[in-house]
């Protein structure tokens, strides 16, 4: 199991880099091409989030994303440091773990979490006191290498 771990301060300006680190190394991966705009994007939406919540809560601790690479599966879990801010202000469809949250977060927030629920198909978003996580999958091809 490859891992890539990548830690940088909640600025917008640095969630590019993630997203474009996220491509590189889900094609190294084997996602297949046709589905790394979707991995950008995703990658885009929970970075943009956890920088919004570190911002709005004032944690200097920086955004973690974790970049793993397993036999037929590709992950990423992007990491924050707000307690409790998995959820988000409700309850997205589709997304397991995410439940309602007595603080409201915001629109933007649950909107993020949709987003990028409707972006992949495997997504878990977790939260306790130390942060919280969105952990999203995808499926790889084995790469063929020729002589």
């Amino acid at each position: 199991m490859a891992t890539v771990e990548l830690r940088f301060s909640a600025q917008p300006e640095h969630v590019r880099t993630a997203r474009l680190v996220a491509a590189a190394v889900a094609r190294r991966a084997g996602v297949d091409e046709a589905v790394l705009d979707e991995v950008r994007l995703a990658v885009g939406e929970a970075c943009s989030r956890a920088v919004g919540l570190h911002r709005s809560h004032g944690v200097d601790a920086p955004v973690r994303v974790v970049l793993t690479e397993e036999e037929k599966l590709f992950s990423i879990e992007v990491g924050d440091e707000v307690p409790g801010s998995g959820g988000g202000a409700a309850a997205v469809p589709g997304v397991r773990g995410s439940e309602p949250d007595e603080l409201d977060d915001g629109a933007e927030d649950e909107m993020g979490l949709a987003v990028i629920s409707g972006l992949v198909d495997d997504v878990e978003v977790r939260s306790g006191e130390s942060g919280g996580i969105i952990r999203m999958s995808w499926p790889t091809t084995p790469v063929t290498v020729l002589p």
